[in-house]
C-alpha cells in the first residue's frame, strides 16, 4: 500500500459490515512516526499506512480499545487516537407518501443514504424522490432484497395498518439499528398483537419505536418528519459513534464517487478533533477536509477554531507533516468570533496523499 487513499477505500469497504477501528498515533519519540495508521477489525490488524512504519503497531495492545479516545500506550511510548468507524448510514422509508419526502430530504441533508419502497408508481419515483434510491415493488419483495445491518435505520410510514404489518415482519427480524412505525397507539397495538400471534419475537417488537418520533406535537408532514429525524438522531447518537464518516467526507477520501481527476489529485488534509474540554462545539472525532483550493468538506464546528485548523491545513498538505494543534476557545478572540460555547480543542491535522 502507497498512499492513504487506499488505506481509507479499505476502511470504508470494510466498515460497511464490521465495527472497525482506526488507530493514529499523535505523538511519538520518533517524530516520523507520527500520522502512522492501522486498521483493526475483530482484534486483528487488516491494514496500515504508511508501508515503512509497520513495524510500529506490533508493541501496541489491540485488545479493549477504547472508542474515539486519546491514549498513552506504555510499551511503545506512544500517544495514539483510537477511532471507531461507523460506516454509511442508510435510510430505509417503507412508503413514499407525504410524511416521506420530507424525511427523504432530511435524511439525505444528514448524510445517510435513503432508499424509498412503495408499490405505486405514482408514489415511487425519481420526480418525488430526486435524493433517494426508489424501489417500486411490492413491500414484501422489496424488502426481501435488503440484508439489513447495523447502519441501517428502518421508517414505516406506508397509508396503511396492513401495509404497516407486512413491512414490520419482515424488518423486525433484520439486522438493524433503528426500526420505527407511524400511527396511532391503537393502531399500532392491533399490529403488534397480530404479529405476537404469528410467532414474533415479543421482545424484538418491544424495540420498535412506535407511534414513531418525538412527541412535539407534530402535525403537518413537514413537522412529522422533523420528529421522526430527531428520534432517529437520538438514537445514533446513544451509542456515542460520533465523528462518523459521512458519505461527502468518504468520497474526497476514497474518490468512491468519481471525482474528477483534477479534484482527485489536488492536495488535501483532513483535521479531526482529539481531545474537548468544556463547551467545544463537536465531539471527539469529528472531521473536515481542506483541499488545496480552499474547498472545505465537513465542520469540526467553525468559528476561530475552525478558521485556525484550516490555516494549519495548508501547511500539513504541502509539507506532508502530520501535526496536533490545540485550539483555545476560552478567551476573548474566541467571543469575538461568535463562539460563545468555548472550550478547548485538540486536533489532528494529516495529509490526505
Amino acid at each position: 500500500m502507497s498512499n492513504s487513499r487506499s488505506f481509507y477505500q479499505t476502511a470504508y469497504f470494510e466498515s460497511a459490515a464490521y465495527d472497525i477501528f482506526i488507530l493514529t498515533v499523535t505523538h511519538s519519540p520518533n517524530r516520523e512516526d507520527i500520522g502512522a495508521k492501522v486498521l483493526v477489525k475483530q482484534g486483528s490488524i487488516i491494514d496500515f499506512y504508511p508501508e515503512d512504519r509497520a513495524e510500529i503497531w506490533a508493541k501496541v495492545s489491540l485488545e479493549n480499545l477504547p472508542q474515539n479516545h486519546l491514549f498513552h500506550d506504555e510499551n511503545s511510548g506512544m500517544d495514539i487516537f483510537c477511532e471507531f468507524l461507523v460506516g454509511s448510514k442508510n435510510m430505509i422509508i417503507c412508503g413514499g407518501g407525504h410524511v416521506s419526502m420530507p424525511v427523504a430530504k432530511i435524511a439525505k441533508m444528514l448524510g445517510f443514504n435513503v432508499t424509498v419502497i412503495d408499490d405505486r408508481l405514482a408514489f415511487a419515483n425519481g420526480e418525488r424522490f430526486s435524493e433517494a434510491t426508489v424501489i417500486c415493488k411490492p413491500f414484501g419483495d422489496a424488502l426481501s432484497q435488503l440484508s439489513g445491518g447495523k447502519n441501517d435505520f428502518f421508517v414505516i410510514v406506508t397509508r396503511g395498518h396492513r401495509y404497516d404489518q407486512e413491512c414490520l415482519r419482515i424488518i423486525v427480524n433484520k439486522p438493524n439499528a433503528y426500526i420505527g412505525m407511524i400511527g396511532s397507539k391503537n393502531r399500532v397495538r392491533i399490529v403488534k398483537e397480530q404479529l405476537i400471534e404469528e410467532g414474533c419475537n415479543p421482545e424484538l417488537l418491544a424495540a420498535v419505536h412506535t407511534p414513531i418520533g418525538l412527541r412535539i406535537a407534530a402535525e403537518t408532514p413537514e413537522e412529522i418528519a422533523v420528529s421522526i429525524m430527531a428520534e432517529v438522531i437520538q438514537e445514533k447518537n446513544k451509542t456515542g459513534c460520533h465523528g462518523a464518516i459521512d458519505r461527502e467526507l468518504w468520497n474526497y477520501l476514497t474518490g468512491s464517487d468519481r471525482l474528477s481527476e483534477e479534484v482527485l489529485e489536488m492536495p488535501k488534509a483532513m483535521i479531526t478533533i482529539i481531545t474537548r474540554k468544556g463547551a467545544a462545539p463537536r465531539q471527539v472525532g469529528a472531521k473536515m477536509i481542506i483541499t488545496a483550493d480552499g474547498t472545505s468538506v465537513g465542520t469540526i464546528g467553525g468559528g476561530c477554531m475552525e478558521n485556525e485548523a484550516k490555516q494549519k491545513a495548508l501547511i500539513v498538505m504541502n509539507d506532508h507533516n502530520p501535526v496536533v494543534m490545540t485550539i483555545d476557545m476560552t478567551g476573548t478572540e474566541a467571543e469575538d468570533e461568535g463562539m460563545v460555547c468555548g472550550g478547548i480543542a485538540s486536533v489532528l491535522i494529516e495529509p490526505i496523499i
